[in-house]
């Protein structure tokens, strides 16, 4: 990464001037199946963009899953940069929310006490776990039959095309708009790619202005963002749920440890409170053993050594044996902790 950075172009990307990026742009766009793309330098921007780019005098609202990023990880910035109220959607059986769930939850019609629904927005992966393309066909489908706009979250889309097999242009026919990140499993330092129309993507660069996100030299940042995805997708992408697959098997049979939803790609969430571990004792073991934890969410990566791996287990184990012996402390909200509603 670092050599590409240096043989970068240093052209203006504000002007689209830069080669480094411009070409970037186009291989992903390509790999999207989609006409434009354009560089952001995180995955809120992306998100935030993209459905403010969407949307045209409000009152409207967009409809997500309740747990979505866009919702309830940026900051309120539905609220604060597009003016939308949110109506976020419970899944009742699945761990996702299906066409039917999100029919019955779409404000429609000229009733002047509503906000109508102009925007779905999905998340895939959702904490690790992956939509069936089957049910984003139908959910599109939906979208077009009451001309709604359907926009993606595909920060991790690449750990759910590298499980599947699905390639990346097949979920884009669905979209008309993803937000691709680069800096999540992929390994990038810096950087988001979101893809669409050229019109669209026109309005989004006229956005991110506004936010402070044209970068002048992006060719530094795109050419590091280049490399990790020719390195790390997707053969190092499987095998990290290999190794995240593999963790929860131990930790459940050596340990008992059961888990708040399905351990499908690189995201393991413990159930700290059926297994009665203490969060903060938990934090507090990984840091006596020199790894990081935030609690119940386990994300692994594909530069997680054997070594790591172990002495998550070890302070697992600690935090078992201590928690027994000391009242568990109340967490200081669901962020910090990476609680999920169990299903």
């Amino acid at each position: 990464m670092l050599q590409a950075m240096l043989t970068a172009t240093h052209g203006d990307d504000v002007y689209k001037e830069d080669k480094t990026t411009n070409d970037f742009q186009e291989r992903v766009a390509k790999m999207a199946g989609k006409p434009a793309s354009l560089f952001v330098v995180s995955g809120t921007m992306g998100n935030q963009i993209c459905l403010r780019a969407h949307l045209h005098q409000p009152p409207y609202s967009i409809l997500c899953d309740y747990r979505a990023h866009v919702y309830t990880h940026e900051a309120a910035g539905l609220a604060m940069l597009s003016q939308a109220m949110v109506t976020p959607v419970h899944p009742r059986k699945t761990t996702y929310i299906t066409a039917k769930e999100i029919e019955e939850n779409l404000i429609l019609g000229d009733d002047i006490h509503t906000a109508p629904t102009r925007v779905i927005s999905l998340e895939n992966t959702l904490g690790g776990t992956i939509m069936p393309i089957e049910e984003i066909a139908k959910i599109s489908a939906l979208a077009k039959k009451h001309n709604l706009k359907l926009h993606l979250d595909g920060a991790r889309l690449w750990n759910a095309s590298a499980e599947t097999g699905i390639p990346i242009s097949e979920y884009g026919k669905y979209f008309d708009s993803m937000s691709l990140c680069m800096s999540k499993g992929v390994g990038a330092p810096v950087g988001t790619v979101i893809v669409g129309e050229p019109d669209f993507i026109q309005t989004a660069n006229w956005f991110r202005k506004q936010l402070g996100g044209g970068i002048r030299q992006a060719g530094l940042l795109a050419a590091a963002a280049d490399v990790a995805l020719t390195e790390n997708y997707p053969e190092k992408l499987k095998l990290t749920h290999e190794t995240t697959k593999k963790l929860a098997s131990e930790l459940h049979e050596e340990m008992g440890l059961e888990f708040q939803i399905p351990v499908e790609t690189n995201f393991i969430f413990l159930d700290l409170e059926k297994a009665e571990i203490d969060p903060a004792v938990f934090i507090e073991e990984g840091d006596k053993l020199g790894i990081t934890v935030v609690g119940a969410r386990i994300a692994i990566h594909h530069q997680t050594s054997v070594d790591a791996i172990e002495k998550l287990k070890q302070a697992l184990r600690n935090a078992i044996k201590i928690s027994k012996d000391r009242p568990i402390e109340k967490p200081e909200g669901s962020l910090k902790y990476g609680v999920y509603d169990k299903m």
